[in-house]
C-alpha cells in the first residue's frame, strides 16, 4: 500500500513516526526515572520537562522534515516528472539544475541522462527518416492520387467502422448529417441493409477477389449511390474488412426514369394516329381525292401526329441534358484552342469573348469549327476569321466571322456530312450538333459581315472563383486490425476515441444566465489528433457580452449576431462527440454549460470525461502549477499568445499536450481508462471528477 503514496507523503510519513518514536522514548525514559526516583513530589516536574521536550523534538522533527521536503523531496518529484517528460513525450528543452542543487550529482547526472537521451533520438530520427524518405514520398503520391479521383472511397473495417474516406466520400455521405470521422460507424450515413447482404455474400463466396455490385442509400433517403464492395485480407479469423467505392446515380436515375416515361408515351400516343392515317388513306382508290369528310379526318389525325411528335421531339431534347456528361469550358479556353487550330492550318484567326462557362465538349467544338474554317478557305470564301463568344439568353452563341461571300446552306449540310477528324475517325460533323442538342447555320450581320452562328444551350457568366474544397484524404490503417473493448473503464489509452473541446462564454457563472459565445473541438483517433476533424462554431447567447468577456477572448456581440443559438449547436455537439470520451482543462466549468441544456435537448451528455488539470496532477504531482499555459510549457506545446484564449486553439492545444502525457501515464503503469480514473480521483480537492 505503501508504494501507491507519493514520495513526499512517505517521507512526511517517516518523520511522523520518527517524532512519535522519540516522544515515545522520551516518555518511557521518565516514566522508568520517575519509578526509580521513588518521589512523588516530582511528577509534575517529570510532566512538565516531558512536555517541553516533547514539543521540542516534535518542533526540530518538523523543521528537518520540512528543510528535507522542500530541498530533497519536492526536486526529486520535479526532476523524476521532467525526466518522464524527456523519457515520454519527447520534450527536449532544458532542465532547471537549479531546483536540485543540494541533490550532489544527481541532478548534473538527470542532466545529462537527457542530454545523451536527446542525442539518441536525434540520430535514431535522422536514421530512420533517410530510410523513410521513400515510402513517405510514395504515401504523398498515393494521398494525391485518392483525393481526386472522381467516386467517393470508403475503407471499412469488420464491424464497419471508417478507416479511410477521401474528399468526394465526404460529398456524398456527409451531405444533411454529421461530416463522417475515422472510428465511426458506417450506418451513421449510410442504410444498413444492402451493405450488410453485400458484406456476408462475399464472405460466403470465399474468393478474396469477388466484388459485390449494390445500390444504397444516405440514412435520410436523398441520394441513391451506385456501389462495389471489395473485400481485404484478414489476419488471425477476424472478419474482413473492405473498400466501397461510391457513386451519386439519383440524377442518373431520375433522368432514366423519365426517359422510359417518354418513350412509353411514345409508345401510346404516336401508333394510334399513324394506323388511323393508315386506315383512311387505305380506303381512297389510287388517284382519286379523299371525300370531303374523310379529307378533314385525315387532317385532324396529321394535326395530332404532327403535334404528338413535335413536342415528344421537344421533350427529348429537353432529357439530353438530365446527367449530360459534359463538363463548363471557359470561352477563352475554347477560342484559344479554336484560334491555334485555325493558325496551324495557315490561316488567320482574331477571338473576342464574353466571360462565359459553356457546356460542351470543346474538342469537339474545336474540331468543328476548325474544319468548316478550313473547307472555307479550300473553296476561296475567307483565310481570315474573327471568333466571337457571345451571351444568348441562358445560353451561349459562337460566331464563326469573315468578310466576302455568302456561305451556301446546302454547301453547310455537305460539309457537316464529312467525318470530323479527317483520317481518325468516320464519326460525322453533324453528330456534335446532335451531342449537344443544337444546329448550325449561315447568317449575315448587319454590318455585312457573314458568319456561321453555333448556339450552345447552356452557359453562365464567369464569377468569381469559389473557395476550393477540401479534398484530403483522411485515414487510419491501425483501425482495421485494432481489437475492442466495449467497457471503457478496462479500455486501453491509445484505443479510445477522444473529443478535446472548450468553450467560450459571456462570463463565469452559469448559473446567473451566463452563456457559450464559442464552442471548438478536435477529436483524437488511434492515438493521433485527426487534422481534418475539427468542430468549430460562434453561439448566439441572446444577451450581452460583456467588455470584461471581450478582452478575454475577442468575441463580440457583432461577431455572434448571426450565429445560430446554443441549443441547435449544443446539438451539432453531441452527434461530434458520440461514442468519445470527452477531455476539457478544467472540465467542471465546461461541462456545466452542457448540462444544463440536456432538459431542453432531450439529450444527455454522458461520456466519460477526462480532465487535464487532474491529469497534470497526476504526471507532475499536486504541488505544481496546472494552468493550460504551464501544462503546455512543461511538455513542449507551443501556445502563441495572440491565440490564447480563442476556442479552437486551446483544444488543439491540449490535444497535443494529452497526446505527450498518454505515454507519461502508460510509463507509471496507468495503461487503463479505469487506472487513470483511479489515480485522478486521489486528487479530487483540486478539482471534481465527473466520471
Amino acid at each position: 500500500m505503501l508504494t501507491r503514496l507519493s514520495l513526499r507523503i512517505r517521507i512526511f510519513l517517516f518523520f511522523a513516526a520518527l517524532a512519535a518514536g522519540a516522544i515515545v522514548a522520551l516518555t518511557v525514559g521518565l516514566s522508568l526515572g520517575y519509578r526509580r526516583l521513588g518521589s512523588p513530589e516530582t511528577l509534575d516536574a517529570f510532566v512538565q520537562g516531558g512536555v517541553v521536550a516533547a514539543f521540542v523534538i516534535l518542533g526540530l522533527v518538523a523543521w528537518v522534515w520540512y528543510l528535507f521536503d522542500i530541498n530533497v523531496a519536492k526536486p526529486i518529484d520535479i526532476l523524476a516528472g521532467a525526466l518522464r517528460a524527456r523519457a515520454h513525450a519527447d520534450v527536449t528543452g532544458e532542465m532547471d539544475a537549479a531546483i536540485a542543487r543540494y541533490l550532489g550529482d544527481l541532478a548534473p547526472a538527470a542532466t545529462a541522462t537527457a542530454h545523451s537521451l536527446a542525442e539518441t533520438r536525434n540520430a535514431l530520427a535522422e536514421a530512420v527518416a533517410r530510410e523513410t524518405t521513400r515510402l513517405t514520398d510514395e504515401k504523398a503520391r498515393l494521398e494525391a492520387l485518392l483525393s481526386d479521383v472522381t467516386v467517393g472511397v470508403l475503407l471499412c473495417s469488420g464491424d464497419h467502422l471508417l478507416a479511410f474516406y477521401n474528399g468526394q466520400a465526404v460529398d456524398l455521405i456527409g451531405a444533411g448529417t454529421a461530416a463522417p470521422g475515422l472510428a465511426r460507424r458506417l450506418f451513421d450515413y449510410l442504410r444498413a441493409g444492402p451493405i450488410l447482404l453485400a458484406h456476408e455474400r462475399l464472405i460466403a463466396t470465399g474468393d478474396a477477389d469477388a466484388a459485390s455490385d449494390l445500390l444504397c442509400t444516405t440514412v435520410s433517403g436523398a441520394r441513391v449511390m451506385s456501389a462495389r464492395m471489395r473485400l481485404m485480407a484478414a489476419e488471425g479469423g477476424a472478419v474482413p474488412g473492405y473498400v466501397l467505392t461510391l457513386r451519386d446515380v439519383t440524377a442518373d436515375m431520375a433522368a432514366q426514369t423519365r426517359r422510359e416515361a417518354l418513350l412509353a408515351e411514345v409508345g401510346d400516343r404516336v401508333p394510334r394516329p399513324a394506323a388511323n392515317l393508315s386506315t383512311m388513306i387505305g380506303v381512297i382508290p389510287e388517284g382519286d381525292a379523299a371525300p370531303g369528310r374523310l379529307d378533314a379526318a385525315l387532317r385532324e389525325e396529321v394535326s395530332l401526329l404532327t403535334q404528338a411528335v413535335t413536342e415528344l421531339s421537344r421533350r427529348h431534347d429537353e432529357s439530353r441534358d438530365d446527367g449530360w456528361p459534359i463538363s463548363m469550358t471557359r470561352d477563352s479556353d475554347l477560342l484559344e484552342g479554336l484560334k491555334a487550330r485555325i493558325e496551324a492550318q495557315g490561316l488567320g484567326a482574331e477571338t473576342r469573348g464574353a466571360s462565359l462557362l459553356l457546356r460542351c465538349n470543346g474538342f469537339e467544338i474545336i474540331a468543328l469549327m476548325a474544319g468548316l474554317a478550313e473547307e472555307m478557305a479550300g473553296v476561296g470564301l475567307a483565310r481570315q476569321f474573327s471568333l466571337r463568344v457571345e451571351e444568348d439568353g441562358t445560353g451561349g452563341l459562337i460566331r464563326l466571322c469573315w468578310s466576302g461571300a455568302a456561305l451556301p446552306m446546302n454547301q453547310l449540310s455537305k460539309w457537316l456530312e464529312a467525318p470530323l477528324e479527317p483520317g481518325l475517325s468516320d464519326v460525322p460533323r453533324k453528330s456534335v450538333l446532335a451531342m449537344h442538342a443544337t444546329e448550325i447555320w449561315p447568317e449575315t450581320l448587319p454590318d455585312g459581315a457573314r458568319c456561321l452562328c453555333l448556339p450552345i444551350p447552356q452557359a453562365r457568366r464567369v464569377v468569381r472563383r469559389p473557395a476550393p474544397i477540401a479534398r484530403a484524404v483522411v485515414y487510419d490503417f491501425d483501425l482495421l486490425s485494432k481489437a475492442r473493448n466495449d467497457k471503457v473503464h478496462d479500455a486501453r489509452l491509445s484505443d479510445l476515441t477522444y473529443v478535446v473541446f472548450d468553450t467560450e462564454t459571456t462570463g463565469l457563472l452559469p448559473a446567473q444566465g451566463d452563456e457559450i459565445v464559442q464552442i471548438a473541438a478536435v477529436r483524437i483517433v488511434n492515438g493521433r489528433r485527426v487534422e481534418g476533424e475539427v468542430f468549430d462554431t460562434l453561439v448566439n447567447p441572446r444577451r450581452p457580452i460583456p467588455m470584461s468577456s471581450t478582452e478575454v477572448h475577442g468575441i463580440t456581440e457583432a461577431m455572434v449576431q448571426d450565429a445560430p443559438f446554443v441549443e441547435d449547436v449544443a446539438a451539432r455537439f453531441h452527434r461530434f462527440a458520440e461514442g468519445a470520451v470527452l477531455i476539457a482543462h478544467n472540465a467542471p466549468f465546461d461541462m456545466e454549460f452542457l448540462r444544463r441544456l440536456e432538459p431542453k435537448l432531450g439529450l444527455r451528455f454522458d461520456n466519460p470525461v477526462l480532465d487535464t488539470v487532474l491529469l497534470s496532477a497526476v504526471v507532475y504531482g499536486q504541488h505544481e502549477v496546472h494552468s493550460l499555459d504551464a501544462l503546455t510549457h512543461r511538455v513542449g506545446t507551443t501556445l502563441p499568445e495572440e491565440a490564447r484564449h480563442t476556442a479552437i486553439c486551446d483544444p488543439v492545444a491540449l490535444a497535443d499536450a494529452f497526446l505527450k502525457m498518454m505515454p507519461m501515464l502508460a510509463g507509471r503503469g496507468l495503461t487503463s481508462f479505469g487506472d487513470v480514473l483511479g489515480e485522478v480521483r486521489r486528487h479530487g480537492r483540486l478539482l471534481k471528477d465527473l466520471n
